[in-house]
């Protein structure tokens, strides 16, 4: 008996017609959306392949430990150098969030 498959035949051919790259260096694919009239890159990182760094999330102002898959984000005209580390859940509900984020008094200002 051979054993299960766990996706069907055609699962990669859904990405790369949605104008995504395929799997990387990074354990994800990358894509460019549109948000706020601006087009922005976005790659998808797999949990383990962050090497043990933590990141916070713009939106939501907390850590995102070092084995959680993640999205990186930055604007197309001002490249890499304005990448931002998002949680997914944070990244697809960047349009339904408030523009202030609310912090603690003690939390740290990044």
């Amino acid at each position: 008996m051979s054993p299960r498959r766990n996706r069907p035949k055609g699962a990669g051919e859904s990405r790369a017609s949605a104008g995504a790259e395929p799997p990387g260096r990074y354990g994800g694919f990358q894509s460019v959306e549109t948000w706020q009239g601006e087009q922005w890159s976005v790659r998808h990182v797999a949990g383990a392949s962050s090497a043990g760094k933590r990141y916070r999330c713009p939106g939501c102002d907390q850590e995102i430990p070092s084995a959680l898959a993640h999205v990186v984000a930055w604007p197309e005209h001002s490249g890499v150098d304005e990448r931002r580390h998002w949680h997914k859940a944070c990244w697809n509900a960047k349009d339904r969030r408030t523009t202030r984020v609310q912090r603690s008094r003690n939390a740290p200002r990044y």
